[in-house]
């Protein structure tokens, strides 16, 4: 909807989040009982990239940070994301007990862990 099919005629639309009227910009948009401005969209869609990229910039320095260990450093991280990976697992392990004792089905246990069934029954069943 456009600014004028929004507002009619006699009234000037201005930006709700900048509060410049809508002769000062290019378009305003209409939102349910807000309008933004083409400056705005603008911004926000600078924004997004900006963070878009601190994301992929962080992810490529974690990545060099790795590269740039030793080898013996990164035999020293070994036994503590072992830790940490037997730690989560056997918290997974204690709440799926408590689901199967309070008889939640395989089928929906594996569901919320994005697994089928059959996964789930063979991870955490203790049968064999």
């Amino acid at each position: 909807m456009t600014s004028e099919a929004a507002a009619g005629p006699t009234s000037q639309l201005s930006c709700s989040f900048c509060a410049k009227p809508s002769s000062d910009v290019e378009k305003v948009i209409a939102g349910p009982g807000v309008y933004i401005c083409n400056q705005c969209v603008d911004l926000c869609n600078d924004i997004i990239r900006s963070e878009r990229e601190k994301q992929q910039s962080s992810d490529r320095q974690l990545s060099a940070w790795e590269e740039g260990m030793t080898d013996e450093q990164i035999l020293d991280q070994l036994p503590r994301v072992a830790a940490t990976g037997a730690q989560t697992e056997a918290s997974l392990q204690r709440l799926v007990t408590i689901l199967r004792a309070r008889k939640v089905t395989w089928a929906r246990i594996g569901t919320a862990l994005g697994i089928t069934r059959q996964s789930a029954w063979e991870r955490f069943s203790g049968e064999e």
